[in-house]
């Protein structure tokens, strides 16, 4: 018999009908030559500090750099995995022959690895490596079954990753537990979990930091359209005033009107990064949410495998395009003119050499049927992104008309859609939420070069903005790319190398932030707790809490599953870093201790639920035990008393508003009440003026 193990139940029921097996047995389904059976995901994981060394299994600061000099796999400790086990064992036992059909990537590889070393599998094994679960394609993969041999380096990498993060997270959250906890509560450490914490941390402290600087913007309207004088900022009110008064002397004349046609591509197929980008910022939908409806399609034969990290398609899957677009039947009004001519090819969707092991994220074509409503709405991400890849460019034209009153020049740029190409397909999108505000009117009045007349000047007194807090959308963009504010796509690709963590694992790396209370959101936002804070600020190794530097080993694990580096050397590297580490917080005097804050309770969303899917229930407060602390009160922030919404910002001379962009014009002078006030103070003096 040959036996063939998929990841999931429902995977291999789909692989077993391809194969016309039909005998359902208990753990397997059999018939026509062919054993079909299933993991649950993981059935095996390293095994405990204690199972290596017994003096292991009580926390000490002695027995610290725990690293064993070989490392095993044991069985997770749950009666079902060890049936389901004792089922696959026997199999593979009598198998003929082995097929791994795994999930088509790293954690894919090891998970089946682990139970056929586990199982003592002595057999051959070929490996099935497919993109989708259509009947199509498992056909196409068992007929190009491949050797397992040549996926040993992406198993090194798998493996690396799991020892890597094992070594790593065991012995630095036992150290900081044990020096800095209290003993009220365990400090979980780990490879891309802190590195990412340390990210919101000091994104909050730029915020926390920032001091409100005051500048001054001229403008005027002339034929109902606004010019911005091209000096740019006064930041001295003297300075505008000078300029204004000027302005307000003369009447304004158009010096200069050129026109420039151009072009605007398609916005790029997903990979699951950006999936969960727009995700979160269309339907608030949270990495994990997103990841969860994707895998869900997936499995549903809708969509192609998730967890991928290109955003391109390779050149054998062209021929298939027109095959795929006659599927999409709720789209026809879309694909319609697209399969009256010839499907256009362009390099910035087709590229082999920015494709390994898995292309984009695109639908299969199979009807999409019986899908939840958030189901549908990342189907609908997914296809009309597809669709567009297909239609023409957006054509545009761009005009700037330049003006002076006296020698004071001004410049506005308004944009055209000549042609709107892709847009079409999706409609009227709204604007995004993230974006920076543009200087970009409209299509401008017809003007003429040296026309003058009457104009109306102001000038504008604004603030500097301190960085907005992070959302899942910013802090996976920022996961991707190290810490570096990238908006070029090429320039992203290029550091995608050097991200933390990896596509499939971004989202569980947040929700364990949650867990372990080191972050909490509000609406859209995240914000460090004062046991994040204090974590980030006591640890002083730069290798434990840098994006950068975690990039650099996330780049030497993606080199190891190319096969250009040794996973030797990056595991001796490891745990030199690990003894290191050790050494420096033993040698710690400073007596330093972390407040231990418990979870409160998450405030009522404000935000329109997603209809449809559950929602990341409120954290609840555990029961207190013994040892634990008892509970914090988290700080009550002051709010606006006039727009009820922005937070109280410290400006130079003033309190003010973070609204104020938006018109709100809260502000409390220091000379009146007093500079320096804390949040508590803050709240007492703003319900004063309430009641007043």
């Amino acid at each position: 018999m040959i036996v063939c193990i998929a990841e999931k139940p429902s995977v291999a029921r789909d692989i077993a009908d391809v194969l016309g097996a039909k005998n359902r047995k208990e753990g397997y389904i059999e018939g026509n030559g062919y054993q079909v059976t299933w993991t649950f995901g993981h059935l095996c994981t390293l095994k405990e500090p204690h199972e290596y060394t017994p003096s292991w299994k009580s926390w000490s600061l002695s027995s610290l750099p725990m690293i064993p000099p070989r490392f095993g796999i044991k069985l997770i400790n749950d009666s079902g995995i060890e049936k389901q086990f004792h089922i696959i064992e026997k199999l593979m036992q009598e198998a003929e022959m082995i097929i791994n059909c795994g999930d088509a990537g790293q954690e894919g590889e090891l998970i089946q690895r682990w139970v056929m070393q586990k199982a003592g599998a002595k057999c051959p094994v070929k490996r099935l490596w497919i993109s989708s679960l259509t009947e199509e394609a498992i056909r196409d993969g068992f007929a190009n079954l491949k050797d397992q041999a040549e996926f040993q380096p992406l198993y090194e990498a798998g493996l690396s990753r799991a020892i890597g993060d094992w070594t790593l997270g065991m012995n630095a959250t036992r150290l900081y537990t044990l020096k800095y906890g209290q003993n009220k509560q365990v400090l979980s450490i780990g490879r891309v979990q802190t590195p990412t914490l340390a990210l919101i941390v000091n994104r909050q402290a730029e915020i926390d930091n920032f001091k409100p600087e005051p500048y001054w913007e001229l403008k005027t309207v002339y034929r109902n359209t606004t010019f911005s004088v091209t000096k740019g900022k006064f930041t001295k009110k003297e300075e505008g005033e000078a300029f204004l008064e000027i302005v307000r002397q003369k009447e304004f004349t158009v010096t200069d009107i050129s026109e420039k046609k151009g072009k605007e591509y398609a916005p790029r197929l997903f990979d699951l990064t950006s999936l969960q980008v727009e995700c979160n910022k269309k339907f608030a939908f949270t990495a994990d949410d997103t990841l969860k409806l994707i895998q869900s399609l997936y499995e549903k034969k809708v969509t192609t495998y998730p967890r991928v990290d290109t955003t391109f398609l390779s050149d054998d899957i062209y021929p298939k395009v027109p095959n795929t677009l006659n599927g999409l039947v709720d789209y026809i009004d879309l694909t319609a003119s697209l399969l009256k001519a010839k499907i256009r090819k362009d390099k910035r969707v087709f590229d082999n050499s920015k494709v390994t092991d898995h292309h984009a994220i695109i639908p299969t074509g199979v009807p999409a049927r019986n899908l939840t409503d958030n189901e549908r709405k990342v189907y609908d991400l997914v296809v009309r992104r597809f669709i567009a890849a297909f239609y023409p460019d957006c054509e545009i034209s761009t005009t700037t008309v330049l003006g002076k009153v006296d020698k004071v020049d001004f410049k506005v740029t308004g944009k055209q859609i000549l042609k709107p190409g892709w847009r079409v397909v999706f409609g009227a999108e709204q604007k995004d939420s993230d974006a920076e505000p543009s200087d970009e009117e409209g299509v401008l009045p017809d003007f003429i070069k040296g026309e003058s007349g009457p104009h109306k000047p102001t000038l504008g007194e604004k603030w500097t903005q301190p960085p907005k807090p992070y959302t899942e959308a910013t802090l996976l963009r920022a996961m991707e790319t190290a810490g570096k504010l990238v908006d070029n796509d090429e320039l992203r690709d290029a550091l995608k190398e050097n991200g933390i963590g990896r596509p499939s694992t971004r989202a569980a790396i947040i929700e364990t932030l949650f867990k372990r209370n080191y972050i909490r959101k509000e609406r859209k936002n995240l914000f460090p707790t004062a046991t994040g804070v204090e974590l980030i600020d006591t640890i002083q190794e730069e290798l434990l809490k840098s994006a950068e530097l975690t990039g650099l080993w996330e780049k030497k694990l993606r080199q190891i599953e190319r096969g250009t580096y040794e996973a030797r050397t990056f595991l001796e590297e490891l745990k030199l870093m690990v003894h290191q580490v050790v050494i420096n917080v033993l040698s710690d005097q400073t007596g330093r201790t972390i407040t231990i804050e418990q979870a409160a309770p998450e405030k009522p969303q404000t935000e329109k639920e997603p209809k449809g899917e559950k929602t990341r229930k409120p954290r609840a407060k555990k029961e207190k035990t013994a040892g634990q602390p008892e509970s914090t009160t988290v700080p009550v922030k002051p709010v606006c008393p006039i727009c009820k919404k922005g937070s109280i910002l410290r400006g130079k001379t003033a309190y003010g508003c973070s609204e104020y962009k938006d018109g709100c014009t809260f502000r409390m002078d220091y000379a009146t009440y007093g500079e320096g006030l804390s949040d508590e103070e803050l709240v007492k003096v703003i319900s004063g003026i309430r009641k007043d």
